[in-house]
């Protein structure tokens, strides 16, 4: 009997690619990749491209996106070289510099545009709520509003939805289940900053290499610097 298809968003971080992973086994796979004009651009595409080869997702099933107006708009250190990316804060009350104002909801209306056309019935998208960077746009009830949204914003015959297997999880727990699943790690990148060797200070460094740490194994990515992480 044949899979549903489903879409992974897979930015080419740890969490979109462990998400990729738990879609891969439950469905076929097509693969979104989008680009907002981040400092990383780049490095995250090749990152998509490899996770993309390593699931043998063929290429009519791959789509790569360019929103870069969200570097127009601004707002944020990811897509605006004069605001400083946050370091070693990780403060969950406040929202870090490296928030994209609204960015992931450009991203799934795109997902869903795509689901439509191509038959998809499930989108998969890595957000983490729970022990993650506090963007307001990684909130269960933020995919819980968007999943009525497509659901009323498509054709009447269209059934798409939204799945986040990893929003409650902690990064460690994350970790671990990557590993269950041999996740690619090796391949992915999630550093705010640098394409060479991660900087190690950012806060998307920081958590990531607490997360390992605290699952008890080494991040298989090239480091500038590891500082010592709590448990």
């Amino acid at each position: 009997m044949a899979r549903e298809l489903a879409i992974a968003l897979i930015s080419g971080g740890m969490d979109s690619c462990v998400c990729a992973a738990i879609a891969a086994e439950e469905c076929e796979l097509a693969a979104l990749h989008v680009a907002y004009g981040q400092r990383t651009e780049q490095r995250e595409r090749e990152a998509f491209i490899a996770i993309a080869d390593h699931y043998g997702i063929p290429a009519h099933r791959r789509l790569l996106c360019s929103i870069a107006h969200l570097a127009a708009i601004g707002g944020s250190s990811l897509t605006d070289a004069r605001i400083p990316v946050t370091q070693c804060g990780l403060d969950e009350s406040a929202v870090p510099t490296s928030y994209v104002p609204f960015r992931n909801a450009h991203f799934l209306s795109i997902a869903v545009s795509w689901a439509e056309v191509i038959g998809a019935t499930r989108i998969y998208i890595g957000a983490v709520q729970d022990d993650s960077s506090g963007y307001p746009d990684c909130r269960a009830e933020y995919y819980e509003a968007f999943n009525r949204l497509a659901e009323v914003g498509t054709k009447p015959e269209t059934h798409i939805t939204i799945v986040t297997p990893v929003i409650h999880l902690r990064k460690d727990a994350i970790v671990r289940r990557g590993i269950e699943l041999g996740a690619p790690f090796h391949l992915t990148w999630s550093c705010y900053q640098r394409s060479d060797r991660a900087c190690g200070l950012c806060d998307s460094c920081r958590l990531r290499l607490a997360a390992f740490a605290r699952a008890g194994v080494e991040d298989p990515i090239p480091y500038e610097a590891r500082p010592e992480v709590g448990s």
